[in-house]
């Protein structure tokens, strides 16, 4: 992957959207009575402070989706997905800095990221590994997907939510 110089990029976040993949992993807890649909979320730093949120970043040119999905687990907790060959998001979901909102920001889902307007290909993915929570993950946990942690990055409730809802196994 080609990387720009700080200034270049920072440039450019203000000026596109940049193209994201946005992943959360998930997992059936069956120790229970009923399975247990589990959803993993990393801690860590933003600019709301420490707060968990799904994994991903941006796709680098040249790179595919399924090679930016795999980058961004590999890199942030030591993980292989299991993904198809040719992987289509569930959903896709926007980001927007708060001074930068488009003019239908009424009536649209969307995310709040101070830093870029950001468009996200969004999975529910399956992973095989134990994860460790490196790089930008400052810990890793698993939580039932009806009772998320807080704090959540703004928008990443309402992302989940889509990913579930528009998920086909």
């Amino acid at each position: 992957m080609r990387y720009l110089p700080d200034d270049t990029y920072a440039l450019v976040e203000q000026s596109v959207p940049i193209a994201c993949v946005d992943f959360v992993p998930r997992r059936w807890d069956f120790t229970g009575a009923q399975p247990e649909q589990q959803l993993g979320l990393i801690r860590r730093t933003s600019p709301f402070g420490e707060v968990w949120c799904h994994l991903g970043g941006r796709i680098g040119r040249g790179e595919s989706i399924r090679e930016a999905l795999l980058r961004h687990a590999a890199d942030t907790l030591a993980v292989k997905l299991q993904l198809p060959d040719d992987p289509q998001p569930a959903y896709v979901y926007q980001w927007f800095p708060p001074d930068d909102q488009p003019a239908d920001a009424a009536i649209l889902r969307f995310g709040d990221d101070p830093r870029k307007h950001a468009i996200g290909l969004s999975f529910l993915v399956e992973m095989s590994g134990e994860p460790v929570a490196r790089n930008e993950a400052l810990e890793f946990a698993w939580f039932p997907a009806e009772e998320l942690p807080e704090p959540l990055w703004p928008g990443a409730r309402t992302l989940i939510h889509e990913l579930l809802w528009h998920h086909h196994d």
